[in-house]
């Protein structure tokens, strides 16, 4: 079973997390694990009040995972995050998925990952003061939900779905059509699209 790592920290949001990882489980067939990892394996409490205990802290990574993938939230900006920095360059560098959603995407520009691919966030005036001269990548950033290019996937804070869509088709979770059906009947509602065939 192929691992799928979610970072989540302290007042993670856990709605981004929750759309991913039901549609990998629903999409996936099985051949996906979903695991999480944070700065120790100290209880994460996410913004909504649930409390999760990580599966893995930054000491315990395991190797063999498939994908990395940031979930946003309100901690971001503490120094303690950029301890995952050595993570994110490894998983971009081994040409892992990997992936940012709301703050946790401006966080990879502070990586420095960001500056070769297309992508996005919440706001590229505070991607730039936060990231500084490590981000050069201002002529690759665009103004859209969700962005994948190469194996990075970045989304601002508005777009769980459209973050999940991308994962989804990044890790050929399942046909692009499935993909699509399902994206279509969250974003729609129920009674304008039609369920995807599980």
């Amino acid at each position: 079973m192929k691992k799928i790592l979610f970072v989540i920290l302290q007042q993670y949001a856990d709605w981004e997390a929750a759309y991913i990882a039901s549609a990998i489980a629903m999409l996936g067939q099985g051949q996906y694990g979903i695991q999480t990892l944070s700065l120790s394996k100290d209880s994460v409490r996410s913004i909504g009040g649930f409390t999760v205990l990580p599966d893995h802290d930054i000491s315990s990574v395991p190797d063999d995972h498939e994908a990395l993938i940031l979930i946003g939230g309100m901690t971001w900006r503490n120094e303690d995050a950029r301890q995952l920095i050595p993570l994110v360059k490894e998983c971009w560098q081994k040409g892992k998925i990997l992936g940012g959603i709301c703050d946790a995407s401006a966080f990879l520009g502070t990586a420095g990952v960001l500056n070769d691919v297309i992508h996005t966030c919440n706001d590229l005036s505070d991607l730039k003061q936060w990231a500084g001269p490590v981000y050069t990548g201002e002529t690759k950033y665009i103004a859209k939900q969700a962005v994948r290019d190469k194996n990075i996937i970045t989304a601002n804070g508005t777009a769980p779905l459209e973050f999940a869509k991308e994962i989804l088709l990044a890790l050929d979770a399942a046909s692009e059509e499935k993909i699509k059906g399902w994206y279509d009947f969250h974003k729609l509602g129920y009674y304008t699209a039609s369920m995807p065939e599980m």
